[in-house]
This record gives C-alpha cells, structure tokens and sequence, in this order.
C-alpha cells in the first residue's frame, strides 16, 4: 500500500474565547465596591505551516479533525483568563489550500484557494480561535459603573478544507506508461520506486535528489500519461498538477516499445497536446513560468536494445530542428546517465535564477499596504463603536405557513449575539442597546417590524430567535415593572454611593436643622391630638377593666 497521499480533506476548528467574568470587588464596609472581573482569553487557531521535512498528507488521512486550544475563563481581581495554544501543523513544500465543496458527511472536492505554500515557513490561518470576552471592570463606564453581566467567549471558526499537494520538483520526468521513468528516478538518485513489466506501476509521483558534482537538484516521476488525460482519462488529472511546480519538462520516450502506430515523435506530440490541454485550466502563482515557456528536454530510453539504439538516432536530428536538447540514455546500461545528469543541472540552476529574478520583479510592480499595528481588542471595540447600517442587512421572509419573521445579518450584530449571556436580563438589555445604537431597531421599523415579531439574528447553528421588544432595557427593573434607570445602568452601587460619600459641612447643618424642624413638627401635631382626645397619655391610667392597670389594683398594688 502506498504511503504517498497528495489531497485530502482536513476538519479544523479553532479554540474558543473564554468567559469574561462578572465578578465585583468586596472590601470592609464596601460590600460593593465596583466591578473587577477580568477578560476571557482568546482561543487558539489551527494553522497549516509549509516545512520541508514534511513530505507527504498521510498523517491527515489518519488524523483528518484538528482543533486548537480553548481560552480559560477571567477570573475577579481584574485577572485575564490564559490563551488557548495554536495548532501549528507542518505540511509539505507546494501545499494548496482550498475550500471543501460538498454535501455534508459525502465526498468533498476543492472549492475556493484559500493559500499556496510554496516557501518554507509560508503560513496560513485555517481557522481562527475566537476572542474572549470582556470582563464587567471593561464593560464599565460613566453610565454603567457596575455591570451585572460579563460576555461570553465567542466560538472559534470551524470549518472543512482539501490540501492537495503539487510537488516542488526542479525536473518533471513525463511520458507513456511504462517508458522507463521509475527506472530512471532510480538509476539516477537514491529512490527505490516500485518497478514492474506492466503499465500504470507507478500510482504516486516518485522523487528523487540527484548529486551531479556541484549540482543538487530534484526530479519527480509524474505516473504515465495517455492520451485524454488533461481530461481524466486513466490517472489524468490526478498527477498532472505534479508538473506545475516544475522548472524542466523531461521527455522520457521508450524507443524499444513494440506497440503499434506509436513513435518517438508521435508520442512527444500527444504529450504535449496533453500538457497544452492542462495549461489552459491553470492560474499559476506569482512569479511562476508558464507551461508552454518552461525548457522541454527529450530523453530516448532503452537505447541498450540495437533496435532502439537505431531509432534514437534516427529521431534524434528531427527533435533538434525542433531545438530541443536530446539525450539517449539507457538505465539497464547507465549509458548517457552522467551527460543528463550535468546538462540538467545547468539548466535548473540557470533556471532557478530566472525565476528568482522574475519574483523579485513582480514582487516590486505590488504595491503591499500594510495597516499600522493595534491591539486587537482596542481594534474591535473602535470598530464596534464607529458601526453604521452598512454593517448588516435585514431580509423579511416568510414560511410555507404564512408565518413570516425578519432575518438581521451582519458581522456585528451576529458576534454581539454569541457573546452574550440570554439568562441575564441586563446582558440581554446590553445587547438591545448596542443593536440600538448600531441602528437594527430604526431599520426594523423602516421593515415594517412590530413589537412582538419573531426576529432572528444571524443563520446556522450561531442564530437566535427571540420576539422583538423595542422597549428592553438593560438596567435593573423595579418589582412592580417600573423602570427604575436608563438602559444600561446598574443601581447596585448607586444605593450606597450617598453612604459612602462624605458630606459637606453645610450639608450636615442643613440635615440637622431639617430633622429638628421634623421632630417639632411631630410633637405639635401628637398635642393637638391629644387635646382632641384621639388617644390617652400613657401616664394616666383611667381603663377600670385593665386588670393591670391602677384602677385595678389595691392600695397595696396587689
């Protein structure tokens, strides 16, 4: 079985943010003193490094779900919660991202290129571990200096994507089944690629290095090719984006094969017919030599046998007035192998330089702007603060029931959902405020949205669904439903601000003069009382049937 895997399907999910934390902060004869709850930490992301001691997609066919660290929970005393490690996961040099298109649970094919990971250290984020949330202390402010509520981490990214790997090679060896190219891979390098008498041996491309005295370079074994193959016919497509990374197209044609209507030249042309098909189905990357311009070199194997002999050198003048560079080589005999071996070294380090020179070139005509560095929080609460109404959009539909309900979708509006706390009244009030201010409650109403309709916000599994209430409030609420603050503002505090703070000396004369003045007024009104009769003095005891009473007594008080 091989252990060469070039596409597959990876499920990665990032890490979730932590809770913030609602806590508050207690000391002697302040029971509440203000908010101290620290933030969530962030979670980690799962991101696909390109390293060149990784040479093969294997592990991810055994292990295909990957996720990240989650963040830890902030605790009080202002205490940030840790940050969930990121998953840093190596894969070879020439790695392309994209995309999973597909039904869910069957088979997946590439969508969208996300990343191409040419060079080594080339990094690219495939899912994003979510924020944390804040703590009530950075919820704080001037209205609401004692939040109850705290947000919650959002959920990191979760999603599907195909790696398929396009080998890196300096020289793709391509031509018909069984033309001798895994014979040459290992005649010419250390690899030990299955060999056999039959077509199609080969089923995964074969590298090998070659040391060519001063020259290092690698050649790839792109598995036989027919013709129809740049449209799938027998492995076709499957390997021939094995030659897109390639700097040297090698020829190999088999000048002993007995099959009928076939030739060298014949066979040159159909390959290349084939390799023109495919060009034209490709978006090479920045910097890349097309197709067409990369140097063709042909290669007559087999010359060992007499007969194959006189064939290459019949050919070999016709392919030279095509201005090709032509080699007879034979891996049975190693006859021609050290000539080949020098004269592609040549050209790929001659080559190497060219394509240096042009990515240099094309690296000068972009114009790259980068934003200045800012902490991403700072980032997200400014952007949160300067949203507008393009920020969302609010569809009305309706159900095969005649039931209908408004859909508000937007970046903002779906991240504040998942970030807050629906068991809270006064963190489902925040939220009503920052959606508000955001303008989602003027939009709806310009929808022809009514207290009472069904609203939902953002789809898939993240959405929510609630009956809009225009009039929630996030402050506390009195018993009997009065509202007893703004939106947003917590009376905790505010009930023992005026005994923690110190008075004025005019203050304390003004409220001793007035509990005076009270206290007088108390005891004109209780003589006027009495003197009406409304009730007895104390002092006088004139009830004959209290048997405690004097009247009831002896003399001797018995």
């Amino acid at each position: 079985m091989s252990d060469f895997v070039d596409r597959v399907t990876v499920h990665v999910k990032g890490g979730d943010g932590g809770n913030g934390s609602a806590g508050i902060k207690r000391e002697k004869y302040k029971p509440l003193a203000g908010p101290n709850g620290g933030n969530g930490g962030d979670g980690g992301s799962v991101v696909f490094v390109a390293a060149s001691n990784a040479n093969s997609l294997l592990d991810y066919r055994f292990m295909p779900h990957r996720a990240a660290g989650s963040g830890t929970m902030g605790l009080g005393d202002t205490k940030d919660g840790s940050k969930g490690d990121d998953l840093i996961l190596p894969v070879p040099l020439g790695t392309v991202i994209f995309t999973a298109k597909g039904s869910q649970g069957g088979p997946k094919r590439p969508g969208e290129q996300l990343a191409d990971l040419r060079h080594e250290g080339d990094r690219f984020v495939a899912a994003a571990g979510g924020m944390g949330g804040l703590g009530n202390a950075a919820l704080a402010n001037r209205t609401r200096r004692a939040p109850g509520f705290a947000l919650l981490g959002e959920p990191g990214e979760e999603r599907d994507v195909v790696l398929e790997l396009k080998s890196i090679a300096d020289v793709a060896l391509v031509g018909f089944p069984s033309s001798g190219k895994s014979s040459l891979v290992g005649a010419m390098s250390s690899a030990k690629p299955k060999i056999a008498d039959y077509p199609f041996t080969t089923l995964v491309p074969n590298l090998g290095v070659v040391m060519a005295s001063e020259y290092r370079y690698t050649i790839a074994d792109v598995p036989g090719l027919i013709p129809g193959a740049s449209q799938g016919k027998g492995l076709g497509l499957e390997f021939l984006r094995h030659i897109e990374r390639t700097e040297i197209i090698a020829h190999v044609i088999d000048c002993a094969t007995l099959e009928p209507d076939r030739d060298p030249i014949s066979d040159y042309r159909a390959l290349e017919h084939e390799l023109a098909q495919y060009a034209d189905q490709l978006e090479l990357p920045l910097g890349a030599i097309a197709i067409p311009d990369r140097p063709r070199v042909i290669i007559l194997n087999k010359v060992d046998v007499p007969e194959a002999k006189e064939l290459a050198d019949f050919v070999r003048p016709e392919f030279e007035r095509l201005g090709l560079r032509v080699f007879a080589v034979s891996t049975a005999s190693h006859e021609g192998l050290k000539e080949l071996g020098f004269a592609l070294g040549e050209m790929v380090v001659e080559l190497r330089a060219k394509i240096a020179e042009q990515e240099r070139q094309e690296e000068q005509a972009r114009v790259v702007i980068k934003p200045l560095e800012e902490p991403a929080r700072r980032r997200r609460r400014r952007d949160e603060e300067r949203g507008s109404a393009y920020d969302y959009e609010i569809e009305r539909e309706e159900g095969r029931g005649g039931e209908f309900w408004f859909t508000v979708t937007g970046a903002k509006p779906e991240r504040w959902v998942r970030q807050t706390n629906f068991d809270n009244d006064e963190a489902v009030g925040y939220l009503a405020d920052r959606l508000a201010k955001l303008g989602v409650e003027d939009a709806l109403r310009k929808k022809g949205a009514h207290p009472g309709d069904t609203i939902r916000i953002g789809r898939g599994n993240y959405a929510v669904e609630f009956d809009w209430d225009p009039t929630i409030a996030a402050g506390a609420e009195m018993l009997d439903g009065a509202q007893l603050g703004a939106r947003g503002k917590d009376l905790r505090l505010e009930e023992g601000e005026t005994r923690a703070r110190r008075r004025t000396n005019e203050e304390r004369r003004r409220e001793y003069h007035e509990m005076m003045d009270a206290k007088t007024a108390v005891r004109e009104v209780m003589r006027e009382e009495r003197r009406a009769g409304h009730w007895a003095d104390p002092a006088v005891d004139d009830d004959r049937h209290d048997e405690h009473g004097l009247l009831g007594r002896d003399e001797d008080g018995e």
